[in-house]
């Protein structure tokens, strides 16, 4: 896809952000200055990355925050490294060393490796990474293991359409273990843990395994080459105090706003989700909570496509007004479409 046209920021403005996330930034980092960015508090983000991760990250702003409902739940792409040979506490780069078993032997590894990615395909039960924000008893994975507590998660359904080797070289650490790095790329479904399948890899493999790179490249349909350089938007349009070099948390006023590029509302929605093109008639009365004959209701989805929402694809269909704005999401699994979300109660006068 090619990049949107853009629109200015201001508080009114609604939208999508799509980003490229430094690493060392936690995705609350950027939501944080996304809203000093676009001048509204109204900003979220449509899945967390991890701060030693880069990539794509969808944020929406004002009446855009509506959106990222239908796009929580969607595929996603990830190109990472695999380091074989250690396990770290955070199944990544960022956690200590647990266990070294190292690699003796890289051709036997390396001759058994395209077996047990295959394994780590489809559909699979996974366990994931104890150091999550799933909710144990009501507290977060990750808060229990840092008390020193053993977590001990429920596998879940997961899947991993495609899981592909790219390259493996040896490596050494600095400690002089061998370890053989693996990069890949795969497309997981949503809840799906890169840094499990890289455990998951070491441990079919018997030498244990973890992260220790991680860019996600794709949301649903939003890929890198519509995500903005975001801390290139932070220096073009903030100017750190004196003393602070952060620019996660530098307090200096946001100097003149310059464009955002903020995709619009129905832009965004006729990118992500099947259309259903509402008469001006439909339009008032989807706006005013009325139903409305679905456009889509037996049409069958592609299971294909990698960035579909659902199989069937019709429990979140964007409703666009003759002028093309965003009137709604419907749900039109049934004969009448009832609106899931409203973006505009009526076309203006």
């Amino acid at each position: 896809m090619t990049r949107s046209r853009t629109a200015s920021a201001t508080p009114a403005a609604s939208g999508l952000l799509v980003v490229d996330k430094p690493a060392g930034w936690t995705s609350h980092d950027v939501v944080a200055r996304a809203r000093r960015l676009c001048g509204t508090r109204r900003v979220g983000h449509a899945g967390t990355l991890d701060p030693m991760a880069t990539g794509v990250l969808v944020l929406g702003v004002e009446r855009g925050t509506k959106l990222l409902t239908f796009l929580v739940g969607c595929d996603k792409s990830y190109r990472s490294t695999i380091r074989l040979g250690q396990d770290t506490v955070t199944d990544d780069a960022e956690g200590d060393v647990v266990t070294a078993t190292g690699v003796t032997d890289p051709d036997d590894l390396l001759v058994a490796l395209p077996g047990r990615v295959a394994a780590l395909t489809g559909d699979i039960e996974q366990v994931p990474s104890s150091v999550s924000a799933i909710k144990v008893d009501g507290v977060r994975s990750y808060t229990r293991v840092r008390q020193g507590d053993a977590v001990e998660l429920a596998a879940r359904p997961v899947t991993v359409s495609r899981f592909d080797l790219l390259a493996t070289r040896t490596a050494t650490t600095p400690d002089g273990l061998a370890v053989v790095d693996v990069d890949v790329e795969v497309d997981v479904s949503s809840g799906t843990y890169v840094r499990a399948l890289a455990r998951d890899l070491g441990a079919a493999l018997g030498v244990g395994g973890h992260l220790t790179a991680l860019r996600r490249t794709r949301v649903g349909r939003f890929g890198l080459d519509q995500a903005a350089d975001f801390a290139a938007l932070v220096a073009a349009q903030t100017a750190p105090a004196d003393g602070d070099a952060d620019p996660a948390t530098a307090t200096a006023p946001v100097t003149a706003p310059s464009p955002l590029p903020l995709i619009p509302l129905a832009e965004a929605a006729r990118a992500q989700l099947p259309v259903h093109e509402l008469t001006e008639a439909e339009a008032v009365r989807i706006g005013h909570g009325q139903r409305v004959p679905s456009a889509h209701h037996g049409a069958p989805g592609d299971p294909g496509d990698p960035g579909a929402l659902r199989a069937s694809g019709m429990d979140a269909v964007a409703a666009l007004d003759p002028a093309g704005r965003l009137i709604a999401v419907l749900d039109e699994t049934g004969p009448t479409a009832k609106a899931r979300v409203v973006f505009e109660t009526a076309p203006p006068r």
